[in-house]
């Protein structure tokens, strides 16, 4: 059977290498006679798969020592509550800027946790755009500012890095993260789902500044502390191991190509094609403005939404799944993380361009 280009918001295509090591290693890994599946996370074969994937994944990053790795479960939907308990608790307020559902979501949950203010808003816009800073009111006694530095829903995603002074910035990166370089020295705390450009739901690695450990809230689980969580290097209780075994060759994989810089080329090649037609196009909109577009998730709307189940049904015909969009905007979106191949994009314009012809 040939694989399918998968334009899945998460669950998201993985690296075909990689699936094809997890095939050769699933029974046998180097020779333990077990599958990673069935190794104990005390055991020193596990131990190892453990070290290396987090010091590949702080090679790619270039994350200083005085961070924190932790490999957790939950997804970012855990890490909305996970994040306040552990640190609003230092001051007991916290600014979150609100650029679409995720975020959105984020600042709902924290409120349970403190006092949060909403700093900044691009709801006037109905999320088309990430607020300029100077709009922003920041609280400088806030414990942190939360941003999500990519929207999967609405297609909008930061493409510099907030100025909070003294106060920490907290991202959710769970559907950007690896897709290029950024300077963890600017963030006090970042987190994310695997699933995007990782590896397989489950995992959440969040990354933390050392001095930002020990303010969780008393009401908080012991097994989301995060300062008890790196004491025992991430294994307080039983990890998610073969999550954190597919992330290791993910990061691996990615250090094959030649890093972050060249994965960013990669993905910036093939959000243009994209973006290209759409621009050039009367028959599909994006809507986005254009320097807050995503490279990861490109939504877009046909001019005749009457049309959009023969796009689909056109496109899964052609091997190209999961381009309908989210229950709550409609329309279709492609997602290009990591994994996707330019050769998807270039797939998937070719038959947009045919469909135009045939049906504008």
């Amino acid at each position: 059977m040939s694989r399918v280009f998968n334009f899945s918001a998460g669950p998201a295509v993985l690296p075909e290498p990689v699936l094809r090591q997890a095939a050769d290693e699933m029974l046998d890994w180097h020779g333990s006679g077990m599958s990673v599946m069935e190794m104990s996370h005390r055991g020193k074969e596990f131990i190892s798969i453990h070290a290396q994937t987090e010091a590949t994944l702080r090679e790619l990053m270039d994350i200083p020592a005085d961070y924190k790795v932790l490999f957790m479960q939950g997804g970012a939907i855990g890490e909305n509550a996970i994040v306040p308990m552990n640190l609003i608790g230092r001051t007991g307020r916290a600014d979150y800027v609100l650029t679409g559902d995720w975020s959105k979501k984020s600042h709902k949950e924290a409120k349970t946790y403190g006092q949060v203010q909403v700093a900044a808003t691009a709801e006037s816009s109905k999320f088309t755009a990430i607020p300029k800073q100077a709009e922003w009111k920041l609280d400088p006694g806030a414990a942190y500012v939360h941003i999500c530095s990519n929207e999967t829903i609405g297609g909008v995603q930061f493409h510099w890095t907030p100025d909070t002074g003294s106060v920490p910035l907290v991202a959710d990166m769970s559907s950007d993260i690896l897709s290029r370089a950024i300077d963890v020295r600017k963030y006090g705390l970042i987190y994310a789902g695997a699933q995007k450009n990782m590896g397989p739901s489950g995992l959440t690695v969040v990354i933390v500044r050392q001095d930002l450990l020990g303010h969780a809230l008393p009401i908080t689980p012991t097994a989301f502390n995060y300062k008890l969580q790196a004491e025992a290097d991430s294994m307080y209780n039983t990890p998610p191991t073969y999550a954190i075994y597919i992330a290791g060759l993910v990061f691996q994989h990615v250090k094959k190509m030649g890093g972050l810089k060249a994965v960013e080329e990669h993905n910036r090649a093939k959000a243009k094609l994209l973006y290209d037609l759409l621009d050039a196009s009367s028959f599909y909109r994006n809507g986005i403005a254009r320097e807050d577009r995503s490279l990861m998730n490109v939504p877009f709307w046909l001019k005749d939404e009457t049309k959009n189940e023969a796009f689909l049904k056109g496109a899964e015909a052609r091997g190209m799944l999961q381009l309908k969009g989210h229950r709550s905007v409609g329309g279709m979106r492609a997602s290009i993380y990591n994994a996707m191949p330019i050769e998807g994009v270039q797939a998937l314009v070719q038959y947009m361009k045919e469909f135009e012809s045939q049906h504008g």
